[in-house]
């Protein structure tokens, strides 16, 4: 998928990504800076230390948990810049199923 691709999914992957955001953070309540939806070749998204959240457009070609999971992932990045065990059980309140969902990853490339 090239240019075209991403025009034509970026915005609707915004507004997947906002409107989950917005349901997951309710658990959180992390103060998001800004979200991105980017074009990226080897990521299904990134956190900055800064509170930008960035997401490739491809999410919104995923089955709907994985999607989740990678939101979710990335939001917990917020409150744990780490992939220490504190940062797991902040994605376990959310996705108590991350680790299945984490392991379909294997057949999926971005």
């Amino acid at each position: 998928m090239g240019k075209r691709a991403y025009r034509t999914y970026k915005e609707f992957t915004r507004a997947l990504v906002k409107s989950r955001l917005a349901h997951y953070n309710a658990v959180y309540g992390f103060a998001i800076k800004r979200i991105a939806i980017k074009n990226t070749k080897s990521r299904w998204g990134s956190c900055s230390k800064k509170g930008n959240l960035n997401f490739n457009y491809r999410l919104a070609l995923l089955p709907a948990d994985m999607a989740d999971y990678v939101i979710v992932h990335e939001l917990c990045h917020l409150g744990q810049f780490n992939h220490s065990q504190k940062f797991w059980d902040l994605v376990a309140r959310a996705i108590p199923q991350y680790k299945e969902i984490k392991s379909k990853f294997k057949h999926f490339h971005v």
